[in-house]
């Protein structure tokens, strides 16, 4: 037996369904002085679209992350406006200082601003985020999408390829490959972070392509003699969009991590290069005597990953309203 939803939950459910006129007024019309009875207003069912927006309008949790992503990403572009110091400049006479007017989240053992080290390792963690989540949610919904659609020997493949790499612990292949790409642009870590990360949202692209390749609009395409390439990008890949989108806004923390993790280890960014790993693994031996250099980095990426937690939060409950349900 299916769970009762919420009263709040419930609520939500029935005001989706309410259509943009009253059934009485579409039947009977308006009546205007000294006119004739009008035609009934034709009903007008609501898109998906505004269904969605108008859920995602009461997820507070949507909001809240929203407003805090807006902010840290303002930080990061346009920090350095408010601040004299540029990065890896030192200040010879603040050895260690704690923040102050002067430096506003203090400075490092050889005097480096840390405010200006921290707009800099948010733009490249941003950066790297933002390229490698959308990377790896396009190869999912390619790869699944394909696989699903055409079957046989190309789904075998795929369903092995899949395995194999959800067997493998992907974070110390990454620190395997890692040292040799470590003279390589920065780019090249977001390739490898977005070339492990497609693999869970690929299998369910995959299942939901074998059922909508079963429906009657698909079918008539296929009949009328439209190409593959043409039936995915019209009748599949909208069907899963809600899927991908999810599946990118919430890949953007785990990009974010992956690649915070590999600079703490020395693994991914390289100096003179900054990054929020990079500023976290210079603080950690201070953390108890200079804990400005430690405290500072961990509050932002902790806040930073926290914010796109709820903001995938609030498009998941929206696009699926079950969803929240489920969880109760």
């Amino acid at each position: 037996m299916a769970p009762t939803p919420p009263a709040d939950q419930a609520t939500d459910l029935v005001e989706d369904l309410e259509p943009t006129a009253s059934i009485a007024e579409a039947s009977r019309g308006k009546r205007g002085r000294g006119s004739k009875d009008r035609a009934p207003r034709p009903y007008k069912p609501v898109s998906r679209g505004r269904l969605i927006w108008r859920r995602l309008r009461r997820k507070p949790n949507f909001w809240v992350g929203s407003v805090i992503l807006l902010l840290i990403v303002l930080f990061a572009l346009f920090g350095d406006l408010f601040n004299i110091y540029e990065l890896g400049q030192q200040d010879r006479y603040n050895f260690n200082s704690p923040p102050s007017s002067q430096h506003y989240f203090g400075t490092d053992a050889i005097g480096v601003d840390l405010y200006a080290s921290m707009t800099e390792a948010l733009r490249k963690s941003l950066l790297i985020g933002f390229l490698a989540a959308p990377l790896a949610t396009l190869i999912a919904a390619f790869m699944g999408s394909m696989a699903g659609y055409l079957g046989g020997w190309l789904e075998t493949g795929t369903n092995w390829l899949i395995n194999l790499l959800l067997v493998l612990p992907v974070f110390y292949v990454l620190m395997i490959v890692s040292p040799m790409l470590a003279s390589m642009s920065w780019l090249i870590l977001v390739l490898a972070i977005g070339l492990f990360g497609w693999m869970i949202m690929a299998q369910i692209v995959k299942n939901q392509t074998k059922s909508l390749k079963e429906r009657e609009y698909v079918k008539a395409a296929r009949y009328m003699g439209v190409g593959t390439f043409t039936i995915l990008r019209r009748h599949i890949i909208p069907n899963v969009a809600s899927l991908l989108i999810i599946d990118a806004t919430l890949g953007v923390a785990t990009a974010i991590l992956a690649e915070t993790s590999l600079s703490y280890f020395g693994l991914g960014i390289q100096p003179p290069d900054v990054s929020l790993g990079t500023l976290l693994q210079d603080g950690t031996g201070a953390a108890v005597s200079r804990p400005w250099l430690f405290v500072i980095p961990a509050t932002f990426l902790v806040t930073l990953l926290t914010a796109v937690a709820l903001i995938g939060d609030g498009l998941r409950d929206a696009i699926d309203p079950t969803s929240e349900v489920n969880r109760a």
